[in-house]
């Protein structure tokens, strides 16, 4: 049996509103706050009240009264005691090779004694008058000298150590310019500066017990003027690296400011160690800078003479030299 077929219905269309409402969106009000009660803040255990300091109480509770505590009253005077006595060790120790009071007095020094002083290490030609100021002692017999603040002639160990310093870091600055810096060259440098310095020390002292000068400051005096040179070393090296483009001390441009600063600073040794191997025969002989007695020969007198020339021009000359081109 055949079902019976009918014509096809419309397809459904939906209605399309005309006018479009918009429904306004609607918020659940802020729950209510509930006062809390005082003294509880949700914890089930019990809150203390902070209590209000007390006048003149620590600010830092029970670590501010540490200073009071008897054990560290007790660590500190130990620490006090404990340095009190190493500072008394070293200083006995040091004293029996270097007299610390008397090497305080070479570094009492100013600026301006610092640049009246590098000036005259420098130009020293019409410099006048070159013996030392004296002050008399306490007791009104000794006389004394006059510390490098006091005294443009005194010498002092302010500026050859700087110096010094200041010539180990001028060649390693150089060296790094031209590319050749390595660590190891602060100790090459300063290993031949301060072998310099001892060799030389050493041949003034050979000389003066040869020639039998004493003086209780003498090697004090001698290890100032011997660190002299190395003002004159580093105007030297200076000048030439600026001129010569950083192609070293050569050239006659070099050569000419090596031999100003060799003769300025020799003729600056010449006068000054003239009082330590040349001193002036006085009347009145008083304290440690008697140091030659009246009645020394002339013969003695004329190899003291040449022994200062030596060490003035020919030694210093050797010196420089291997300073300058190291």
């Amino acid at each position: 049996m055949q079902r019976a077929t009918y014509g096809r219905s419309p397809p459904l269309h939906h209605p399309v509103p005309q006018h479009v409402s918009t429904v306004p969106q609607l918020r659940s009000p802020p729950p209510p706050t509930s006062q809390p009660i005082a003294g509880y803040d949700g914890s089930p255990y019990p809150q203390q009240q902070p209590q209000p300091p007390l006048p003149g109480a620590n600010m830092f509770g029970q670590y501010g009264n540490f200073i009071n505590d008897p054990a560290a009253q007790l660590a500190s005077q130990f620490g006090q005691t404990a340095f009190r006595q190493g500072q008394e060790y070293i200083e006995q120790n040091v004293n029996r090779f270097v007299n610390v009071s008397a090497l305080k007095h070479y570094f009492v020094v100013t600026n301006s004694y610092v640049i009246n002083k590098l000036f005259l290490v420098l130009f020293p030609w019409r410099h006048k008058p070159w013996t030392r100021r004296q002050a008399a002692g306490p007791s009104g017999q000794e006389a004394w000298y006059l510390p490098p603040r006091d005294d443009i002639n005194s010498p002092d160990m302010y500026i050859p150590v700087m110096s010094l310093v200041t010539y180990i870091f001028l060649q390693a600055l150089i060296s790094g310019l031209k590319g050749q810096f390595q660590p190891e060259l602060f100790g090459y440098i300063a290993t031949t500066a301060l072998v310099a310095v001892v060799v030389e020390i050493l041949g003034l002292k050979l000389g003066c017990y040869l020639l039998s000068v004493s003086n209780e400051s003498q090697l004090l005096d001698l290890v100032a003027y011997s660190g002299y040179k190395f003002v004159g070393v580093i105007v030297t090296i200076s000048i030439a690296e600026i001129v010569n483009g950083g192609k070293g001390t050569g050239g006659w441009i070099g050569w000419t400011v090596f031999i100003y600063t060799f003769l300025a600073n020799s003729l600056f040794l010449m006068r000054s160690l003239k009082y330590v191997l040349l001193p002036e025969n006085n009347s009145d002989s008083r304290g440690p800078m008697q140091t030659m007695h009246p009645l020394d020969s002339r013969t003695k007198r004329n190899q003291r003479t040449q022994f200062l020339f030596f060490y003035a021009y020919i030694v210093q000359l050797f010196f420089m030299w291997i300073l300058c081109r190291s």
